[in-house]
């Protein structure tokens, strides 16, 4: 099974609850709308090479946001993995590690994206 396919059948079982429709697998990404209208697509080449990126709001009110691990950043505490604000501005990123499993990350990402799509950013 591929990492999006053990993604999926992780985030139906741990977090059902919190979805709002049934996730979405395509060829190379994983869609997720949660209640809270978060729309979450994820996409992992590796264990430890991913993006992660998700919409909030609507309007003039949205904001897009996202964690990966692009090699861009290596002057943060978290790099490789690193979020990205709506801003522009890039931070350590207070969710993922990339030793976790694929698994473990996208359960913990949807889990507080369900409580704060801004990870504590918004000012």
């Amino acid at each position: 099974m591929d990492l999006h396919a053990r993604i999926l059948e992780c985030i139906e079982h741990e977090h059902g609850d919190l979805l709002a429709a049934a996730p979405q697998l395509n060829q190379d990404a994983l869609d997720i709308r949660l209640r809270n209208g978060v729309m979450l697509t994820v996409r992992y080449a590796a264990a430890d090479a991913y993006s992660l990126r998700w919409r909030t709001g609507l309007g003039s009110d949205m904001a897009e946001l996202g964690i990966d691990t692009a090699p861009s950043h290596p002057h943060l505490a978290t790099h490789p993995n690193h979020l990205h604000l709506a801003d522009g501005t890039v931070v350590p990123d207070p969710v993922t590690r990339t030793d976790a499993s694929p698994e473990a990350n996208v359960c913990a990402l949807v889990s507080a994206l369900a409580h704060d799509p801004q990870l504590g950013t918004q000012a």
